[in-house]
């Protein structure tokens, strides 16, 4: 049986997926199915998966993580310099070629692709094209192709303030992923199509999006919505990369009321970095290195801000377009 390859379009970066059988990239196909192109173009990013029992779990280079990380359980991360490794002792490797647009998975027969890996392919081939993939929510101001950036640690209300705004006229790229490219017409954006977690106090707080809720909630007091029912409730934005206005950081208000303020540009970054860069024990990777300077390049060029969300976040919408009008 010859193997299956399935291609995705990341905003002109091909990734493609080979395997002998489809169930081996389930994963993938989940977060990047609606990207998925059938034309036999040739990729950028090439990923090979393996199902073997052979995997790799040594390989030369220094040591960079040895430990837990969340859900997926313990791994090690090796870097080679031009290759990075990351293994799931007794599950799963893969081999990551720095430049070279090229990955290798390695699966034990009884594993299945762990989000950890998952992220991290998805991350190099991005990287490959020059484009970075940041936590943020990323909406399109009303009535204009620009859109802002919202960035706050998980837990934080990016959802909930997403889709406040989302309900006073701002359109919904992602509430959660924003992938940045930089070139000579400035810094660009598009948000990962991925569900949105809708969880039980957000729809207490925004009761417009009842419609898209079903009765059952998991245990973390969440619903999973696709964008297809979201869009007949907000507008929902397309893939494509469009001009970023201004960054926010989002934080709690001390009261109830909710404000927007300059932020200092070391600070955003700071906030921004934060979240988004991971360093080892042999200090950034390639890379996180290239990552940092997408940060920096991001905060130099458009004006930013901290959102304090009070009582009734869709009074943010009215004060972010006064701002970027004044700027």
């Amino acid at each position: 049986m010859s193997d299956q390859t399935f291609r995705y379009d990341l905003n002109g970066q091909v990734l493609g997926i080979t395997a002998a059988r489809a169930d081996l990239w389930p994963s993938f196909d989940l977060m990047l199915g609606a990207l998925r192109v059938d034309e036999p173009v040739q990729p950028g990013f090439r990923v090979d998966i393996v199902e073997t029992l052979e995997l790799h779990e040594n390989p030369e280079g220094k040591l960079a993580f040895d430990g837990e990380v969340p859900v997926d359980g313990h791994c090690r991360m090796i870097d080679a310099g031009s290759v990075f490794h990351l293994v799931f002792p007794g599950q799963q490797t893969v081999s990551i070629h720095d430049g070279g647009g090229q990955a290798e998975i390695r699966l034990h027969p009884d594993s299945k692709i762990k989000w950890t890996l998952l992220m991290m392919v998805l991350d190099a081939a991005l990287d490959a094209d020059g484009q970075h993939m940041l936590h943020t929510a990323g909406l399109t101001l009303p009535g204009k192709d620009g859109l802002v950036l919202i960035h706050a640690p998980s837990g934080t209300g990016k959802s909930t303030t997403s889709l406040a705004l989302a309900s006073r006229g701002f359109g919904l790229c992602s509430d959660d992923v924003m992938i940045l490219n930089a070139s000579g017409q400035g810094i660009t954006a598009w948000g990962m199509p991925r569900r949105v977690k809708v969880h039980r106090n957000t729809a207490a707080m925004l009761p417009f999006v009842a419609p898209c809720l079903g009765e059952k909630w998991d245990t973390e007091g969440e619903q999973s919505v696709s964008l297809d029912r979201l869009g007949k409730i907000i507008r929902v934005e397309d893939v494509r990369a469009r001009p970023v206005a201004a960054l926010l950081h989002l934080a709690r208000s001390a009261g109830t009321e909710t404000r927007l303020l300059p932020m200092a540009r070391t600070d955003a970054m700071v906030a921004l970095a934060t979240d988004n860069v991971r360093t080892g024990m042999t200090g950034l990777l390639s890379l996180q290195k290239r990552r940092m300077a997408m940060i920096a390049a991001l905060v130099k060029a458009v004006p930013t801000f901290t959102l304090e969300v009070g009582a009734s976040p869709a009074d943010a919408a009215a004060l972010i377009q006064a701002a970027l009008e004044a700027c």
